[in-house]
């Protein structure tokens, strides 16, 4: 069915790399750029070069204040080993893990033909042999580890890069609001073009190496690849679970104690618990968010690859189509590299106002853009007419019907992005009235909230539907993966718009401990409201990627485990919907009780230091830092055990002892609940935050009337802030990583399932 396609083979071999090694030098060279802020107190020239004259004119306070420079460099250094020592210790408890795992892999695979080494015929060709499935065994497991260690690499990145960053935006906080927001800005593209190019690059190596084995049996080929996407997101849950823990507790502490019962302001260096906050933004938003949104872009390919091979690409070998996917996120991270020099070159920030315009900006241009690139590719890395695998049938489809599947994917995921930022932003009214809703305390505040949440799940969830609609129509379950595709082509700019919001927070949190003036924690505070802004629709764009993803995968697992149709009236597949809806709810009670128990601790210990060391509330003692990053390590590293477990056991519980038709119950119902739960739960966090924070910045009339900070409805905001911590950066986030890596996970095990699974049913 398939004819040629205009780009050849041998273009594509060029194409993909090269747009990975373009996306990696990119990254570095911004790198560079940031690294020219210098830590160390060396005294510039003044001769007008380098904007220091003006600087020197513009900032009273001069910009030759040795001790705020070496305050700020031994904050810094105290956050980054901080984050370091965590990432450390939670990758040890990982690897162990991940050794397990692959472990399991390999021999619940290996056992499908009982470890056979002869070859079988193919699932979806019978005249054809493909190889063993032992083999199918073995590339899986090392595709898996290739998955895990990308993404551990991928958020250890994310880390160094902002640890290394945040000082450096508080210092040139000094010289106006626009260089730092450059600065902060450069470092989340660092993270994002690093991790979008490394994501792509092994991939792409990954399949080549793999084809010098399996040659002709693709099917086999891209079955084996599945197990990165595995790898990638079940990294991605313990990072964004650990991290979460961590960077909660630490927060929820030092506000109840610090904001609420001593009345001293955020970051305040006397409040113990602030250094382990800080560390926490980056630990759990920059490195979770890193691995998690790595997680997505590896699975949504995977799952776009693995309907092809058994498609028309994959029968006629025709490796340009097959690589489709790949191409798309190849072009994304070219368009992602112009978008980001509007912000940082040409379309410059020189006031607080543009701050969240120009972020703005970042997602339109980034989608305009795309969807020129996505036009181009589908025309010429597809051929006009070409056959999709679809449930056991195959599917005429036209190349400019796959334009439209992953167009629908990217604008879905641009109204996912606009409509968190109406809900989440205070500079529109739902985020207000929250505000205003704390005149009458802590108890109306949580109601506006919690409603703000629910309604905020509306429009997000019709798009995510009519994408799912439209790609289905076109192109079957390969449309909905390339849909989500769409969604995450634009990846690079989504993660530097989202590692800004920490690096921001990170620097208001250094300015106010290195005892920098109100104006400079003005300008960091403007960064960071934005910001939150960012991270909440960074969060959107994953939990709708997040729905796509793990529909692509679901209909990639019934084709692999032989199932005709899912029956939602036969009572096993109605009970494993009832129960895989609940398991959102199970997991974020277990996400949020662990953020209680280590916020409690870390209460206690903030008030102990606060009564018991002489001299601390009058700033003449240091308080005991190490300990409460102590508590917050440890709390995290044992919590995120057992909601890690529940994700990854479920599965094989379920397809061992009750088949493939349950287990197809239980994602569909996961999916269908945990989307709802963790879009509301997000954007009611991100409500919260950004209510008190319009308070605290007292910009317009109304917010003076309820300030100013010690006020009665600030206390009320502080609340509804706390409570909202563990929703937006804890439960909701991780829930997408739950229904994500659940259907991966089937979909690497479906062999095994539908050959052995189902025991109970079998006995009775």
């Amino acid at each position: 069915m398939a004819t040629s396609t205009i780009l050849s083979d041998l273009g594509t071999e060029i194409i993909i790399p090269i747009c990975a090694v373009v996306g990696i030098l990119f990254s570095l060279f911004q790198w560079y750029l940031v690294s020219q802020v210098k830590l160390s107190p060396e005294k510039p020239a003044a001769d007008g070069k380098n904007g220091f004259t003006e600087a020197l004119i513009e900032e009273e306070e001069g910009i030759n204040d040795h001790t705020v420079v070496r305050k700020c460099a031994e904050i810094q250094n105290a956050i980054s080993e901080g984050a370091t020592s965590f990432l450390f210790t939670e990758y040890q408890y990982v690897g162990v893990f991940m050794v397990i795992f692959a472990v399991l892999i390999f021999v619940f695979l290996g056992s499908v033909e009982g470890f056979s080494t002869s070859s079988k015929v193919c699932t979806y060709d019978t005249t054809k042999m493909c190889k063993p499935a032992l083999m199918t065994a073995v590339f899986s497991t090392v595709s898996f580890l290739l998955g895990a260690i990308t993404s551990v690499i991928s958020g250890f990145l994310g880390m160094k890069i902002a640890t290394y960053a945040n000082a450096r935006t508080t210092l040139e906080a000094r010289k106006g609001v626009g260089k730092a927001f450059i600065v902060a800005f450069r470092s989340g593209a660092v993270m994002g073009f690093l991790l979008a190019a490394n994501g792509l690059l092994v991939l792409y190596i990954t399949i080549n190496l793999f084809k010098i084995y399996y040659g002709d049996d693709w099917e086999g080929l891209f079955e084996s690849i599945t197990g990165y996407g595995l790898g990638g997101s079940s990294m991605a849950l313990f990072g964004r679970v650990g991290g979460g823990i961590y960077t909660k507790a630490a927060d929820v502490g030092a506000d109840l104690v610090g904001k609420v019962e001593r009345n001293i302001p955020e970051d305040d260096p006397r409040n113990p618990a602030v250094i382990a906050d800080n560390v926490g933004d980056n630990v759990g938003d920059i490195a979770g968010m890193g691995s998690d949104l790595f997680g997505s872009y590896a699975e949504s390919s995977c799952a776009a690859l693995v309907v092809a091979s058994i498609s028309s690409f994959g029968t006629t070998h025709d490796f340009t189509s097959m690589m489709y996917p790949l191409i798309v996120s190849s072009v994304g991270i070219l368009v992602c590299l112009i978008t980001t020099l509007f912000a940082t070159d040409i379309l410059e920030v020189k006031t607080v106002k543009q701050i969240e315009p120009s972020l703005k900006n970042q997602l339109i241009i980034s989608t305009v853009l795309m969807t020129i690139g996505i036009a181009i590719v589908s025309w010429i890395a597809l051929p006009s007419s070409f056959t999709i695998f679809n449930f056991g049938a195959q599917k005429v489809v036209k190349n400019w019907q796959l334009f439209l599947c992953v167009g629908v994917g990217l604008w879905a995921g641009l109204i996912i992005g606009f409509v968190t930022e109406y809900y989440t932003s205070n500079a529109y009214s739902p985020v207000q009235d929250v505000a205003d809703s704390c005149r009458t305390g802590a108890a109306t505040n949580v109601i506006f909230g919690l409603a703000l949440g629910y309604k905020s799940v509306i429009i997000p969830i019709f798009a995510i539907a009519i994408s799912i609609f439209v790609s289905f129509s076109f192109a079957t379950m390969y449309g909905v993966a390339v849909a989500a595709l769409g969604m995450l082509s634009t990846i690079a700019t989504g993660l530097a718009i989202d590692a800004y919001g920490p690096i921001s927070d990170n620097a208001g949190g250094i300015a106010e401990m290195a005892g920098m003036s109100h104006r400079i924690r003005e300008r960091t505070d403007a960064l960071d409201a934005a910001g939150n802004t960012t991270a909440a629709i960074g969060k959107g764009f994953a939990i709708g990627s997040a729905a796509l993803v793990s529909l692509a995968l679901f209909g990639a697992f019934v084709s692999r485990a032989e199932i005709t149709t899912v029956d939602v009236l036969t009572p096993k597949v109605f009970i494993g919907l009832l129960v895989g809806a609940m398991l959102p709810y199970w997991f974020s009670a277990m996400t949020m009780k662990s953020v209680g128990k280590a916020a409690l601790k870390m209460v206690e210990e903030v008030r102990r230091q606060f009564n018991t060391i002489p001299g601390l509330m009058e700033g003449t003692a240091k308080p005991d830092y190490a300990t409460c990053v102590k508590i917050s390590t440890d709390a995290s590293i044992k919590e995120m055990i057992p909601p890690g477990a529940l994700v990854m056991l479920t599965p094989l519980i379920v397809g061992i002892f009750f088949g493939v038709e349950t287990l197809s119950g239980v994602l569909a119902g996961s999916l269908v609940s945990g989307v709802q739960i963790a879009i509301s739960a997000s954007n009611t966090g991100g409500a919260w935050d950004n209510a008190k924070k319009y308070i605290e910045a007292g910009v317009s009339e109304h917010a003076k009337s309820l300030g100013p900070k010690g006020s009665d409805p600030h206390k009320a905001a502080v609340i509804g802030d706390t409570v909202g911590d563990p929703l937006k950066d804890t439960s909701g986030p991780s829930l997408n990583i739950l229904i994500k890596l659940m259907a991966v996970e089937s979909l690497v095990f479906a062999p095994f399932f539908a050959t052995h699974g189902g025991l109970l049913f079998k006995l009775f």
